[in-house]
């Protein structure tokens, strides 16, 4: 049986898997690339192991780990080939790490959008998040719920919230907010500003508790055009409209757990607003670049990865709030939160199913090698460790003179 012509028989059932989670027609095909990128041959005498990385970014680094790891195939939610290339050379960094995987036998697959879409994908755990539905599986003992205080109370280095200047021509200095523990890498000046890595934006593993959400309704902004019998509510954002009004304060609150605590994010208020006086009653939700689907939006807060200053502007000139966690950290959370278990739930199904289909259909041709990998029950789903936003925060020490 000649394996040039195919890819590992692991990798053909995560990707099976893939496509039944995320159905490659629920993509929005007008822009993305989604699907089987890079098909790698299958030597079975060099087998790797049948494990998957997730990523959300294909990077030098995690290419590097899969190579390291002797993974089958990484599932990179944001495509690596978004245009036509005319060549394939180790010139640039993206294409090396393909020609590199390629080598060692790794394939990849990019779903993206197909993600978004379905339902129960990203945009619905997104929307999970702001209304409250994911919590805590065990909060601390002494965890209370922490709001922002009054207009009249003075600020303190532990209120999680910065008073928006009520007069933007006068503003008032104020000392920033101390980063949350751990702290990962401090300036030898104990002074100077502390960095905050992305690795900050890690979602810890929350427990679905429709009983703690809050009151709401739930819509998607763009339906998909292809409708499919398991996936009839498929579409790209999410549109939260609550019953009763939800102070900001709590929404940061329950999206800052969601997305692992950092110690600070992007807001935009109106100008002369502030955080304690201001309720929501409905969220536009887009994962990564939210511009082109929010905008014009009749909702209150915009919640979602990255807009541009004059969207961002024009949002808060409309007496709208934005939420912006830098691209990728609205996304990276659902690896960890959801795909592993349910990606591993699928290929642990369709793995074995798989492996009886070959055996029977070219049982007189298989050789030792191909025999041992199908003899292989194995199966594992990682989320990678080096991948990350490229952003981080930094965060000064010092108080801003007054």
């Amino acid at each position: 049986m000649s394996s040039i012509s195919s890819s590992a028989p692991f990798t053909r059932a995560v990707v099976n898997s893939v496509r039944k989670l995320y159905p490659e027609a629920l993509a929005d095909k007008s822009f993305d690339n989604t699907g089987l990128l890079l098909e790698a041959p299958f030597d079975p005498i060099r087998r790797q192991m049948n494990s998957v990385l997730l990523t959300i970014d294909l990077t030098t680094a995690v290419a590097d780990e899969a190579i390291d790891r002797k993974d089958s195939i990484v599932v990179a939610y944001h495509p690596i080939i978004f245009r036509g290339l005319k060549s394939l050379t180790l010139a640039d960094t993206q294409q090396q790490s393909l020609l590199r995987l390629a080598q060692e036998g790794i394939s990849v697959y990019c779903p993206h959008t197909a993600v978004d879409a379905v339902p129960g994908g990203l945009g619905d755990w997104l929307a999970d998040i702001v209304t409250g539905t994911l919590t805590d599986p065990e909060p601390p003992p002494d965890d209370t719920s922490t709001t922002a205080s009054s207009p009249d109370e003075p600020k303190t280095p532990d209120d999680p919230f910065i008073t928006v200047p009520t007069d933007p021509e006068t503003p008032k200095a104020q000392k920033p907010t101390e980063p949350s523990e751990p702290k990962i890498s401090e300036a030898p000046d104990a002074d100077g500003p502390m960095h905050t890595s992305p690795k900050h934006f890690e979602a810890t593993k929350l427990k679905r508790d429709h009983t703690a959400s809050s009151s709401h309704t739930r819509s998607t902004i763009n339906p998909s055009v292809h409708k499919l019998a398991e996936f009839e509510d498929a579409g790209m954002g999410r549109i939260v409209r609550f019953k009763k009004a939800e102070r900001l304060s709590n929404i940061i609150e329950r999206i800052a757990r969601g997305m692992g605590n950092p110690p600070a994010f992007p807001i935009a208020i109106p100008q002369g607003k502030q955080i304690d006086e201001i309720s929501i009653l409905s969220v536009g939700i887009c994962a990564g670049s939210g511009g082109s689907l929010l905008n014009n939006l009749d909702v209150d807060l915009l919640f979602t990865g990255e807009l541009s200053h004059h969207e961002a502007l024009a949002a808060i000139e409309q007496g709208k709030v934005v939420i912006s966690l830098f691209h990728s950290n609205t996304e990276r959370g659902y690896l960890k939160q959801v795909m592993q278990d349910k990606l591993y739930t699928a290929v642990s199904e369709e793995w074995p199913r798989l492996r009886e289909e070959i055996k029977r259909r070219d049982r007189d041709e298989l050789s030792d090698a191909w025999e041992e990998a199908l003899n292989d029950e194995n199966v594992n789903v990682e989320v990678s460790e080096s991948d990350r936003d490229p952003y981080g925060i930094v965060i000064s020490r010092k108080s801003a003179p007054g």
